[in-house]
C-alpha cells in the first residue's frame, strides 16, 4: 500500500510523538556508561541535540518514515538514500538519493557527502554493507545498523544479554535469499561487514525483536487488536503467565535517532516493554482500550501443536515458554534501557494500531498475514471443550 505524507502522518501517529514532542531538561539528560548527555542550552533551560546530518538508508518503508519525522523535529538535517518506489511521495522536501542496492554500482550516490551519522534500516544482504561501507568510507562518523534479536542462535536460556550464541554466519550463496531460515545468519553476517566496513568504534548494532505499531504490514501484532476488537471467545496461547516482548515502531525509531545524538557506540538488544510483560497483561491490556466482549480461553501449547496451529504466526507475539523458545521472549535488554530506550504504555500502541488498521483497504483487511484463521479458531476451540468436557 502506497501512503501519501499526510496520510501516513494522520494514521500512524506520528504527529503525536513528533508535534507534542517534550525535549528532555539538562535533569533528565541520561548518563550511563557509552552515552554523552544531550548539550545542555542555558537559554531554554533545555538539553537538546546538537544539529546532525543524518542519512538514512530506506526511510520510506515501515521504522524509517518515524525516525525521519523525529530527526526533523529535533531539528536534524536528514538525507534519504533508496530506489525511490516505496512510498515515494513521502518527504518531498528531504533530499533523495537514488539508488539500487541490489545492482552494481547501485550505492555509487552515496560517493559524495559526508554525515555524522548513517542508519542503515532495511540490509539483510550482507553484500550491502559491504557496498555502502566501500561507498561512504571515511566520511561517516557513526554507522547504525538495524539488525535483530534473529542473530542468536539459542533460544532456550531466558535472560540472554547481548553475548549470546550467535547463528552461523550466512554463507555467500544464501545473501540474496528472502528464506526466513537465511534472515538470522545473514544477519549476523551483516553485523561482522558492518564493524569490518566502518570500525567497531563507529558502528551500533540494534537487535530489535517484533516491532510493532502503525505501519507493520505483517499483521504480527495487529492481529490480536483487530480480533479482541471483534469480540466473542478468542483462542489464547499457552498460560496466562508466559513471557511476551515487542517494542512499538515509534519507541524503536526514536531512540535509534537518540544513539546517534549521544554517539552511542556497541551492541545493543533492543524490545520490550522495560517490565516483564505476560501474554495475559498483553492481551487484556489491549481489550482495555475496545469496548469488546471478548472472552479469553487459554489453550496450552502442547495441545495447539496437536492441532497444528503455529507460534508466532498462527498465535502472534507468542511463542512456548519452555524448551527451544523458553527464553525467546525474554531476552535481556538492560544495556538498551540504560542508553535510553524507553516506552510508550501499551494502550497508546494498541489504539493506534487498531485506528490504522481500519484505514487500510479492505481486501488487505481480510487477508490478514499473521493470526489464525476464524474457521480454524473456532475449530480448535470446539476440539478444546470437548477435551476437557465443557
Amino acid at each position: 500500500m502506497s501512503l501519501d505524507r499526510r496520510t501516513f502522518l494522520k494514521h500512524s501517529a506520528l504527529l503525536g510523538g513528533a508535534v507534542g514532542l517534550g525535549l528532555p531538561t539538562a535533569a533528565h539528560a541520561f548518563t550511563a556508561d557509552g552515552v554523552r548527555p544531550l548539550v545542555y542550552r542555558p537559554e531554554t533551560g533545555d538539553a537538546q541535540p546538537k544539529p546532525l546530518r543524518i542519512l538514512i538508508l530506506g526511510g520510506t518503508g515501515f521504522i524509517g518514515p518515524n525516525q525521519v519525522e523525529y530527526a526533523l523535529a529535533r531539528g536534524h538535517k536528514v538525507t534519504l538514500f533508496n530506489r525511490g518506489q516505496t512510498n515515494s511521495t513521502l518527504f518531498p522536501n528531504v533530499p533523495r538519493i537514488i539508488g539500487d542496492r541490489n545492482v552494481a554500482g547501485g550505492h555509487d550516490g552515496l560517493k559524495n557527502g559526508t554525515w555524522d551519522v548513517v542508519i542503515d534500516n532495511p540490509t539483510r544482504n550482507p553484500q550491502w554493507v559491504r557496498d555502502a561501507g566501500s561507498a561512504l568510507k571515511g566520511r561517516v562518523g557513526q554507522y547504525v545498523f538495524v539488525s535483530t534479536i534473529s542473530v542468536f542462535g539459542d533460544y532456550s536460556k531466558p535472560g540472554m544479554d547481548e553475548n549470546g550464541p550467535l547463528n552461523t554466519p550466512g554463507a555467500p550463496s544464501v545473501w540474496t535469499s528472502n528464506d526466513g531460515a537465511n534472515y538470522g545468519p545473514n544477519k549476523v553476517q551483516c553485523e561482522i561487514d558492518a564493524k569490518a566496513q566502518f570500525g567497531e568504534d563507529k558502528v551500533t548494532i540494534v537487535r530489535p525483536g517484533l516491532i510493532v505499531g502503525p505501519g507493520d504490514l505483517s499483521d504480527r501484532f495487529s492481529y490480536w487488536p483487530v480480533r479482541i476488537d471483534k469480540g466473542g471467545e478468542l483462542l489464547a496461547p499457552g498460560t496466562p503467565n508466559d513471557p511476551v516482548q515487542y517494542v512499538d515502531v515509534h519507541d524503536l525509531s526514536e531512540w535509534i535517532v537518540r544513539t546517534g545524538e549521544n554517539h552511542t557506540i556497541g551492541t545493543f538488544n533492543a524490545t520490550g516493554p522495560k517490565t516483564p510483560t505476560t501474554i495475559a497483561e498483553m492481551l487484556y491490556g489491549i481489550k482495555a482500550v475496545t469496548t469488546s466482549d471478548a472472552r479469553f480461553t487459554w489453550v496450552p501449547a502442547d495441545f495447539l501443536a496437536e492441532q497444528q496451529v503455529r507460534a508466532w504466526s498462527d498465535m502472534p507475539v507468542w511463542q512456548p515458554a519452555f524448551g527451544r523458545t523458553a527464553g525467546f521472549m525474554s531476552v535481556n535488554c538492560q544495556k538498551a534501557y540504560a542508553a535510553g530506550l524507553s516506552f510508550r504504555p501499551l494502550a497508546e500502541t494498541a489504539k493506534s494500531t487498531l485506528d490504522w488498521y481500519k484505514t487500510r483497504p479492505a481486501a488487505e483487511q481480510e487477508k490478514a498475514r499473521a493470526g489464525i484463521a476464524p474457521e480454524k479458531e473456532k475449530a480448535v476451540l470446539a476440539a478444546w471443550h470437548a477435551k476437557v468436557g465443557k
